[in-house]
């Protein structure tokens, strides 16, 4: 009999693969299903940067790349980060990925070990916990708060750190909730890391350019206290619909680079080139199909927030950033995870239910809104549908 390491029984999964997995099933068994559960922009990439990569082929670039990606990437992302931050960064620093996972995961193999804690945001995404957990550290969640635009209170973020913290996780705007933490919350949260220096910051910013209502993105790197210590990841997934494409960048601490640059080569030899090609394409070329495809996330934003609040028992907080609503459902009656099993499949909807994303989650959806409104104009009514059957039920059995 086979015997696996125990550490795998730590490793979790992403639910919005699971549930695409059951509206698929449905979908074959000639069910109308209509998908809010995946993260995924319906736009296609861009023709300049599917051209790039298309002519990265046809030159003849086949073979390996350097491990730490190919200089001009590399220098393309240092200049775009000076650019919308204002930071300088050495493309010494950047580690180009295949995908933004790759940097949390690095990240938590660099500092978990049993005995070690790492914070990270609680609802989150859900492979920040589960890969603290396969490292053997200890998961200490932080909390984010609806009141707050799910953002976090940063004097009790400040208080969960021990010496035994070796990592805290940050995103912002953020996966599921779309909260957008504001300047004022990360200046007190970076003034007090300053009395804390054993601990490193992963800062995940791959929405960073997906902020609504003319608000700020602020990052991590703007503070020059924690620049030592910050590891930001970002990449190019979500601004430039590129998710099949497996491109991501972090950015890591000089006294980090060399021990992320050893996991890559013993993770992935280094990213295929194509690929990296048409992110240079992404990060010189033209930005009008990404604005064009912003500004269709924040025409949907404001028709699902609205129609979401005009539910029976639904709850929903307008997002500042990504394209996520999370309403809170609680008062439907039913729990995150059942309500989400039977939208599904009684009323053909998939969304993802805010246990997924952790504890914290619970009373909530994760409804996203990066597929058109003519789709979420009929989920939108399946679900009234749904709830008023409910509601005509119970008053029967009453």
């Amino acid at each position: 009999m086979l015997t696996m390491a125990g550490r795998m029984a730590q490793l979790g999964t992403e639910s919005a693969f699971e549930v695409l997995a059951r509206a698929k099933a449905l979908e074959a068994e000639g069910r109308s299903i209509i998908n809010l559960g995946i993260g995924q922009p319906d736009f296609s990439t861009p023709a300049h940067i599917v051209e790039a990569g298309r002519k990265a082929l046809a030159d003849g670039h086949h073979g390996y790349t350097p491990a730490n990606g190919i200089l001009p990437l590399r220098e393309a992302v240092a200049a775009d980060l000076h650019r919308r931050y204002g930071v300088s960064v050495s493309p010494d620093q950047v580690l180009v990925v295949p995908g933004g996972k790759v940097t949390m995961f690095f990240a938590a193999m660099m500092f978990g070990e049993p005995g070690a804690e790492v914070i990270y945001p609680n609802p989150g995404f859900p492979i920040y916990e589960s890969a603290i957990r396969f490292s053997g550290a200890t998961p200490v969640a932080m909390p984010l708060y609806e009141a707050k635009g799910f953002s976090f209170d940063a004097e009790e973020v400040l208080a969960k750190i021990t010496p035994r913290t070796r990592l805290l996780i940050l995103n912002s705007p953020a996966n599921p909730t779309g909260g957008a933490v504001p300047r004022s919350a990360l200046d007190r949260l970076a003034s007090g890391l300053e009395r804390h220096p054993h601990v490193a910051i992963l800062s995940d910013e791959i929405y960073s350019e997906m902020i609504y209502d003319g608000a700020e993105h602020v990052s991590l790197l703007s503070y020059p206290a924690l620049r030592d210590r910050v590891i930001l990841l970002d990449g190019f997934s979500k601004t430039y619909a590129m998710t099949g494409w497996r491109l991501g960048y972090g950015v890591w601490p000089e006294l980090l680079f060399a021990a992320a640059e050893r996991l890559a080569i013993n993770c992935h030899s280094c990213v295929n080139a194509a690929a990296q090609y048409a992110g240079i394409a992404a990060l010189t070329g033209p930005k009008e199909a990404s604005r064009k495809m912003l500004a269709a996330f924040a025409e949907r934003r404001c028709y699902i927030v609205a129609a979401l609040n005009a539910l029976p028992g639904f709850r929903c907080a307008t997002p500042g950033g990504a394209f996520y609503a999370f309403p809170h459902i609680a008062g439907t009656g039913f729990d995150s995870r059942a309500l989400q099993s039977r939208l599904l499949d009684e009323a053909g909807v998939a969304t993802i239910a805010g246990t997924s994303f952790g504890v914290h989650g619970e009373g909530f959806l994760r409804f996203s809104y990066a597929t058109g409104l003519p789709a979420l104009e009929e989920a939108v009514a399946r679900i009234g549908d749904w709830l008023r059957r409910q509601v005509t039920a119970r008053t029967k059995i009453a």
